[in-house]
């Protein structure tokens, strides 16, 4: 019980009671005065040896890094692009490494032969490389003659030169080898992927290379050349990067868009798209924004929004994004002077309008004051 509360029962009086509880009121209410005087006065002496600071309302969770699948390629975190599948209008080179005609293989007009013979005249060796003339012949020498062997095969070609050379030799030991074949087309080039995905092999028909990497093309390649050499081999690389692209839009302020379209090559950032177009134009701000491309139905926009002021004069590499194929950069147009442009254009008529009829009142007006001067003229 309260001392109030035991002075109201020992004296009964509703005016003692007041009067002790208005007195135990001051006494208790000197704790509530106090503290707080105090704790105010500790929390300025607090502020004035901190010092004055802000207070941070910003969520310090969202600077945790981004775990390494979701974070989108940039300057210092490049990734290499998928292996390249062929489509036109790309370039190839290719380069034949072993090219053997399937056997049996016969001679024609303008191949070489490299025959070797044992047991020739001293004067008169046959030994080294032979062509076979437009008659179909090869000419051994003085000595033995030509003999006829276009349309042969290699071991038909050596018996028809053992024959001819027993005319003059007791027992010759012939060796006879296909040097070079004058029928088999070169085929080491450059070739252009046509609108179809195939790439011409003239004579030995065409390969369907869209949609193929360069290991897939190398065996169609070789299958393709297997119908006419045996285990044929081939080398192809790039010549020209010229069907994975990205675009650089560039709005003209109301004057039309410029496009520009540029081969990718799989190290491009968007500081070396900006640097394909010169830079940002007069008609430029400094909002610039990397368009994605996704599918018809991904129900959104990809778009990744660049710091333009951070990448080209603080050197920050967190927007300076690795371009993809097919990227969209989109540089956006000035306001002012986008709409300078739309109020020219939309005052141009006008002032058109009133310029033709300024001048075709001045007109009237000049030929009334000709035909008065003219008839004073002619009253005086």
């Amino acid at each position: 019980m309260s001392q109030a509360q035991r002075n109201l029962v020992k004296k009964g009086g509703q005016s003692h009671f007041r009067a002790d509880a208005s007195r135990a009121g001051a006494k208790i209410g000197t704790v509530p005065i106090r503290v707080p005087l105090l704790a105010v006065l500790a929390a300025a002496i607090l502020v004035v040896l901190a010092g004055c600071r802000p207070f941070d309302y910003y969520d310090q969770t969202l600077q945790q890094p981004v775990p390494p699948p979701m974070q989108i390629p940039q300057e210092l975190a490049k990734v290499s692009l998928p292996a390249y599948r062929v489509e036109p209008p790309d370039l190839l080179s290719i380069e034949v490494l072993k090219l053997v005609p399937l056997p049996p293989y016969r001679t024609e007009i303008f191949d070489v032969l490299q025959i070797q013979v044992v047991g020739t005249l001293l004067d008169q060796p046959v030994d080294g490389f032979y062509l076979i003339e437009a008659e179909g012949t090869v000419n051994l020498g003085p000595a033995y003659g030509t003999v006829r062997v276009v349309g042969m095969t290699i071991e038909e070609t050596k018996a028809a030169i053992t024959q001819q050379l027993q005319q003059v030799l007791k027992e010759p030991v012939v060796s006879v080898q296909l040097a070079r074949t004058a029928g088999t087309q070169q085929i080491t080039g450059i070739y252009l992927v046509g609108p179809d995905g195939t790439i011409n092999l003239r004579q030995y028909g065409s390969v369907h290379v869209a949609g193929k990497t360069l290991l897939e093309v190398r065996l169609a390649i070789q299958r393709q050349l297997a119908e006419f050499f045996d285990s044929p081999e081939v080398s192809v690389d790039m010549a020209g990067y010229n069907s994975k692209v990205y675009y650089i839009i560039t709005e003209g302020a109301g004057l039309g868009d410029n496009v520009v379209r540029v081969p990718i090559t799989g190290n491009e950032t968007l500081l070396d798209a900006i640097s394909q177009v010169g830079g940002l134009s007069q008609l430029s701000s400094k909002r610039i924004h990397i368009a994605r491309p996704a599918p018809s139905g991904f129900g959104c926009e990809q778009i990744l929004p660049i710091d333009w002021v951070a990448i080209s004069r603080g050197g920050a590499a967190g927007t300076n994004y690795q371009l993809m194929p097919g990227d969209r950069v989109f540089i956006t147009e000035e306001p002012l002077v986008a709409t300078n442009n739309y109020l020219v254009k939309l005052i141009s008529p006008v002032e058109r309008l009133l310029g033709v009829t300024s001048l075709g009142i001045s007109t009237v007006r000049s030929s009334q004051l000709m035909g008065r001067d003219f008839n004073r003229f002619r009253s005086g």
